[in-house]
């Protein structure tokens, strides 16, 4: 192993949109309608909530692009934080992403596929079956760059094609069920309520990952122009398909079946399609979450390597093998990866992750202002549109929801909180002992 001086295999626009899309659809929008039905019963406000979540997601994705092709520099928030504010601030957001961001999706992403499998196979352990696949899936893109780029798309563009003739099929096929989509007298104050908030952080974690790209902006082909495309067009399909996707499992399944369930998608394809073809349905969407697994091991090691070769304390992340890989950065992430499904539920996982993530989101857009006014003279191949209305309202949005959960949901926030505080020791202890060695 050798540490690589430029990337061996560059991604295109393909790639990289089929890199965004699989790390967005996936394991929110097939198993968090559940958990919001438990709190909200309108058809209006339910899709309200993917409308909002995909504003935010928009809004988000406009200014990270104008982030991303002024510094096109893998590392995503790490990278743009350290600039913006404060090193020790970066670090913190790469530790988050590191630790937090791609382990504890992985690992939902591994168990949401087991969830759905078992189901279908019951005699299948979920547990080792969750474990399998992200050890069969480290191993391929721990191989070959190439060999994971293609894969990707694969599976990238096979997910698309199955949820377009999912929604096709259920508008076709589906007994419209008695619940409102025209909004209500009751509906517009439960868009502003605490169930609307909390359930939008639901909402947030299934949209997460338009940001995917940056994390390896530093392997993507022509960046400055690249990298504002692919945000802009993964994030622009996955808004559409996930308010179609959502408003077919309202319209063809009753609330009561899908309230509280994991499985939402096997349970809607039930009833559209009788058991039997439910079932293949269900299967088929337990490999298309191989897509959600397979795209956050090939993103996340890629922020260790670069915050190893920043910091001497973690150098040994920043070791690729000869095909550019950063091999000992995926194997820590695939070792996260297996504690969280080990030692966490489903729903602990979901929310601990979503109220972390949205933290230094939030830190990252708000950074678009500072970094303007600090330097204004960087030069911006893409700006933000419509700055500075979409960045306000990314922050009014994001800030709304992480005060909800802060309050509502105390024990997944400090652990987040945790998690933070065991970064500042790992950054001024690496920095201790590099100063003592000098």
């Amino acid at each position: 192993m050798t540490k690589a001086a430029a990337p061996v295999y560059q991604i295109g626009l393909t790639t990289g949109v089929a890199l965004v899309v699989a790390n967005m659809v996936g394991t929110g929008v097939f198993t968090t309608l559940g958990f919001q039905l438990l709190d909200i019963q309108s058809g209006f406000v339910v899709l309200m909530l993917w409308v909002v979540g995909g504003l935010i997601a928009l809004c988000g994705a406009w200014c990270y692009a104008e982030l991303a092709a002024a510094m096109p520099r893998s590392g995503g928030e790490y990278h743009y934080l350290s600039q913006i504010y404060h090193p020790a601030i970066g670090f913190l957001s790469g530790w988050v992403s590191a630790t937090v961001g791609f382990a504890a999706p992985t690992a939902l992403g591994a168990m949401a596929l087991s969830s759905y499998a078992t189901s279908l196979w019951p005699a299948l352990n979920p547990l080792w079956l969750s474990v399998a696949v992200v050890l069969v899936l480290t191993a391929i893109h721990a191989t070959s760059s190439r060999a994971g780029s293609y894969l990707q798309v694969v599976i990238t563009a096979a997910k698309v094609i199955v949820l377009v003739a999912f929604v096709g099929a259920g508008w076709l096929l589906a007994e419209p069920q008695p619940i409102q989509f025209p909004p209500q007298p009751t509906d517009w104050g439960q868009l502003l309520s605490p169930e609307f908030a909390v359930s939008l952080i639901y909402v947030s974690y299934a949209y997460s990952g338009w940001n995917a790209v940056v994390y390896i902006a530093g392997e993507v082909k022509a960046p400055q122009r690249n990298l504002p495309r692919i945000l802009l067009l993964g994030t622009s399909i996955v808004v559409f398909l996930y308010v179609a996707l959502n408003f077919i499992f309202l319209y063809s399944t009753p609330v009561a079946s899908l309230a509280g369930q994991v499985e939402v998608g096997y349970v809607a394809a039930n009833h559209l399609f009788g058991e039997s073809v439910g079932r293949l349905m269900g299967s088929v969407i337990a490999g298309l979450l191989l897509s959600t697994v397979s795209s956050m091991i090939f993103a996340g090691p890629r922020i260790m390597q670069i915050m190893g070769e920043d910091m001497p304390a973690l150098r040994e992340m920043a070791v690729v093998s000869k095909a550019g890989i950063p091999v000992r950065a995926m194997l820590f992430q695939t070792a996260l990866t297996l504690l969280f499904i080990f030692t966490s539920t489903f729903k602990a996982v979901l929310l601990y992750a979503g109220f972390v993530l949205s933290l230094f989101t939030f830190l990252t857009v708000m950074g678009l202002f500072v970094l303007r006014w600090r330097r204004p003279n960087l030069p911006r191949p893409y700006r933000a549109w419509g700055y500075p209305l979409t960045p306000l309202v990314f922050l009014a949005l994001s800030g709304w929801t992480l005060l909800f959960i802060l309050r509502d949901n105390p024990t997944e926030s400090l652990y987040g909180l945790a998690t933070l505080l065991g970064g500042l020791f790992v950054y001024f202890g690496g920095h201790r002992i590099r100063a003592k060695s000098v």
